[in-house]
């Protein structure tokens, strides 16, 4: 017997398309494995770049990336907010969004993006990555830190989620 759906992609009204809850979903909950293509950063960079302002990279603790633009599936439209609902957890190279707190059918599914960012954090990138969440403590942006080694590629932005976990 197959499992309704409890997760649907439609529009957001914080950002694009966004992940929504069909029905109640409990706290602790695996709601999603975030698909893509495991690939390194310096294959990920070049197609990254065309999506601006949408982010579809991953981070693994590893050092690789998760490209959510190949291969990927409806996890790649979770949406940032600065008191998420949601957090991912690193299995290997796996990573699964499992709810923080009972989330309501119809309400959105957020993670705290933390994206980290190599190299000079310019007015352009805070602007392209400000944060629209509305929540009361919204630190207006999705970026969560800095690193200080610019590495060879360039400017990496990626994905890695404050409230993740490995396992």
């Amino acid at each position: 017997m197959r499992r309704a759906r409890r997760i649907s992609a439609r529009h957001s009204p914080v950002h694009g398309t966004g992940l929504f809850a069909l029905q109640s979903l409990e706290a602790g909950e695996r709601l999603i494995e975030y698909k893509g293509e495991v690939t390194s950063w310096r294959r990920a960079a070049p197609r990254k770049r065309s999506d601006a302002g949408h982010t579809l990279v991953f981070g693994l603790s590893d050092g690789r990336d998760i490209d959510g633009s190949r291969s990927g599936n409806s996890a790649r439209f979770l949406n940032h907010a600065c008191e998420p609902n949601c957090e991912a957890i690193e299995v290997g190279d796996r990573v699964f969004i499992h709810a923080l707190c009972a989330i309501d059918a119809g309400n959105e599914l957020f993670i705290d993006y933390g994206l980290v960012i190599d190299g000079e954090l310019t007015d352009e990138v805070r602007a392209q990555y400000a944060c629209h969440c509305g929540a009361p403590a919204c630190r207006q942006s999705m970026i969560g830190g800095t690193a200080t080694s610019p590495q060879a590629e360039g400017s990496r932005l990626q994905l890695l989620p404050g409230k993740r976990r490995q396992v």
